[in-house]
């Protein structure tokens, strides 16, 4: 910095910033006259002004971007509640938002008291998530099924893995060998196939998601669509720690059936099979009664 600077700045206090009065007399000679080092107006007001003691919090809040948890329902009263307890608790920091497609059991009286925003949208898993993902104020959208279990640390566990979207595995809390079929057995062959289904909870940026342009408006497999959408956008994040999947989908229709048909539906779906085709598969097998 020039002693003419220097000068530029009256109110600085010099003596504050470790000058003498003999030092500032030398700097305003001509053999001083030649700069040492540059400081800018930011970094006086850096030397000079102490630090705010949440200021790097703040920043690493801003930097790690909010998380918007968007959570399609349909007639969930009876563990709705269970739900958004165990999502707040292990999940606190994040924007809450659930999308209701027209229940009639008293859902949304039992969950707006635990939520951000609570919204309605026409029926269908695909146009509930993309409703919610245009009412998030985050910069990450994780997209979660109300009848699963988040694990502790999760959202630091996305901020620390996430490049444009991932997913995370999945557990079904019941030791029937039908059941590692589903949540071990099926993680390799997705893997091996790059293919992916809803119920890991995927999370994205929402660049990537509004480049994507949302789930594509189906009445099955959008979450396979979106995925292999997003999985061309850069690398996919595979969290280890494991999303508790209920079994109760599974004991209503049968746990064979159900896992027999996903298996069948999936392995059709990758060799292109027309999603109406699909559609008409699960509507016969699985009773099609709430997606």
């Amino acid at each position: 910095m020039h002693a003419g600077q220097i000068a530029k700045f009256p109110k600085i206090d010099l003596q504050h910033l470790g000058f003498r009065a003999t030092q500032w007399q030398r700097m305003r000679s001509e053999r001083f006259r030649k700069p040492i080092h540059v400081l800018s107006l930011h970094d006086v007001i850096i030397l000079t002004k102490p630090e705010m003691p949440n200021a790097r919090q703040e920043s690493a809040k801003v930097g790690s971007g909010l998380i918007s948890i968007i959570v399609p329902v349909l007639n969930e009263a009876t563990s709705i509640e269970r739900f958004l307890r165990c999502l707040r608790e292990r999940a606190g920091d994040a924007e809450v938002i659930i999308v209701d497609g027209g229940s009639s059991d008293g859902t949304f009286d039992l969950a707006r008291n635990h939520c951000d925003r609570f919204l309605n949208a026409p029926r269908g898993r695909a146009v509930q998530m993309n409703a919610g993902a245009r009412g998030a104020s985050g910069d990450i959208f994780w997209f979660v099924h109300s009848d699963c279990e988040v694990p502790r640390g999760c959202l630091q566990q996305i901020a620390d893995a996430l490049r444009q979207g991932g997913f995370f595995r999945i557990r079904i809390p019941n030791e029937r060998f039908v059941y590692r079929l589903t949540d071990s057995f099926a993680h390799y062959v997705g893997l091996l196939l790059r293919a992916r289904f809803g119920d890991h909870g995927f999370f994205c940026r929402r660049t990537a998601f509004e480049k994507i342009g949302g789930f594509p408006e189906l009445p099955l497999m959008e979450d396979a669509e979106f995925f292999r959408i997003l999985r061309r956008l850069g690398r996919i994040a595979i969290i280890p720690s494991r999303l508790i999947s209920s079994s109760r989908r599974y004991e209503e229709i049968g746990p064979w059936r159900l896992t027999l048909t996903y298996g069948l539906i999936a392995l059709l779906y990758l060799l292109r099979v027309p999603i109406s085709v699909l559609t008409a598969i699960y509507r016969k097998t699985c009773a099609f009664q709430k997606k």
